[in-house]
């Protein structure tokens, strides 16, 4: 009796399974499907206006003698230098310090009062406005050096990069399951062998995503860089004198009557735009990657 009522049981909930929805339900489901696609259009509308914008008006205006002058000379070879000597330095101090932050708070740090202190800290940096860490790193390094420098620039750059690579890093760690780390210690390993040569090796992809997605936040900030690196119209002599990039030309040179000038600012945003989203493509191959 019993088998014969579990088996009715099975075939009425087999039967529930496989039978069509209901007629209001399929509507409502069809209906979601639209909306959610349209509002999805509509999310998509601004970022194609304004590729498409950057994109016509950048190409008609690229002149491969704008990749080797300075802007002196209606080029911008010397604000992509700029720029990336910035993001370099900014790297150099936030990258190393983020990801042993990440590290600390995943692995040693989780649960106690200075990691949750720390964790909350970097929670509150990553909502700062850039143009607030602008006006620190000139009270701690320009009044103090009584000049704009690269140095500055980049100190500011990084400040605004480490809270991201941080709270990445930390999540990153905390994908790789409980498991890999007890049986890199049932295996002898110690807890620092753990750490580095199991956990870390496994989440370096997600790591390197976080780290890439920051620089390319970084590359495109303008207000922390105008009130560090300031701006040059020429090359560069060294690293503690002003310093041009990118997204500053773009907005000391946007109101510029000169028509080389405007055409200048397009050009410049096509490229400053194709090196942000280079990035976040290779953001995405370093996801990819991790998922195989």
């Amino acid at each position: 009796m019993t088998s014969d009522r579990e088996f009715n049981t099975d075939k009425s909930v087999a039967a529930e399974i496989c039978s069509p929805l209901p007629p209001v339900r399929m509507i409502f489901d069809y209906g979601m499907t639209v909306v959610a696609f349209f509002l999805s259009a509509l999310a998509l509308i601004p970022l194609l206006s304004l590729l498409w914008e950057i994109v016509g008006r950048g190409i008609t205006s690229i002149k491969p003698s704008m990749f080797v002058t300075s802007v002196i000379n209606d080029g911008f070879a010397n604000a992509i230098l700029g720029t990336l000597e910035m993001v370099i330095i900014a790297g150099l101090f936030s990258i190393p310090t983020g990801v042993m932050t990440g590290i600390f708070l995943s692995e040693i740090g989780k649960g106690n009062r200075i990691g949750r202190a720390v964790r909350f800290v970097a929670s509150i940096l990553t909502g700062v406005p850039s143009i607030v860490v602008g006006v620190f790193a000139y009270a701690v390094i320009v009044l103090i050096t009584k000049q704009f420098s690269a140095i500055a620039g980049g100190f500011a750059l990084a400040v605004l990069m480490l809270p991201v690579i941080v709270l990445t890093t930390e999540e990153a760690l905390k994908l790789i399951p409980t498991s890999v780390r007890l049986g890199s210690a049932a295996l002898g390993g110690t807890r620092f062998q753990t750490t580095f040569r199991v956990v870390v090796a496994a989440a370096i992809p997600a790591i390197t995503t976080g780290v890439l997605l920051a620089v390319a936040r970084a590359a495109g900030e303008t207000a922390p860089l105008i009130f560090t690196a300031l701006f040059s119209l020429d090359w560069s002599s060294d690293l503690f004198g002003p310093t041009a990039s990118l997204s500053v030309l773009i907005f000391n040179l946007y109101n510029d009557p000169s028509p080389e000038k405007t055409a200048l600012v397009w050009t410049a945003s096509l490229v400053l735009v194709g090196i942000i989203m280079l990035i976040s493509i290779l953001s995405r191959v370093f996801t990819r990657k991790r998922n195989v």
